[in-house]
C-alpha cells in the first residue's frame, strides 16, 4: 500500500530529476553554442558562497538565511542586495578561474 506521502515525496524526486535534466540539457545547449564561437563555458562550483560574501572586501558571512535579501557587510559597512552582490562574485570567480586556466596554459606552452 502506497500512502499519499509516499507518492508525494516520489512525484517532488520525480520533478527534481526532470529538472535538473532540464538544466544539465540547457547547460550543453550553451556550452555547444559558446564552442561553435570558440567561447568557452566557466561553471561555478555549486557551493560557491556568491551570496555571502562580500564583492568589495571579501569578507564571508558564517551564515545568510534566504530571506535575508539586503545586508550589511560587518567589515566593510558596505550594503548589499543579495542578488546583485551574489553575481558580482560569480563574475569575479568567472574572471579568477579563466585566469588560472590561462596561466597553466601558458606554462604548458612555455614548457614545449
Amino acid at each position: 500500500m502506497v500512502s499519499y506521502g509516499m507518492l508525494r515525496k516520489r512525484n517532488h524526486n520525480l520533478a527534481k530529476v526532470i529538472s535538473d535534466v532540464g538544466w544539465g540539457i540547457f547547460v550543453n545547449f550553451i556550452d555547444y553554442k559558446l564552442q561553435q564561437k570558440g567561447g568557452l563555458l566557466v561553471e561555478i562550483d555549486r557551493w560557491f558562497p556568491s551570496s555571502k560574501t562580500c564583492s568589495n572586501c571579501l569578507y564571508q558571512m558564517s551564515e545568510m538565511p534566504l530571506d535575508i535579501r539586503k545586508w550589511t557587510c560587518p567589515n566593510c559597512g558596505m550594503h548589499h542586495d543579495r542578488d546583485e552582490n551574489a553575481s558580482k562574485n560569480i563574475r569575479a570567480e568567472g574572471i579568477r578561474q579563466l585566469s588560472v586556466l590561462e596561466g597553466l596554459l601558458l606554462k604548458e606552452g612555455k614548457s614545449d
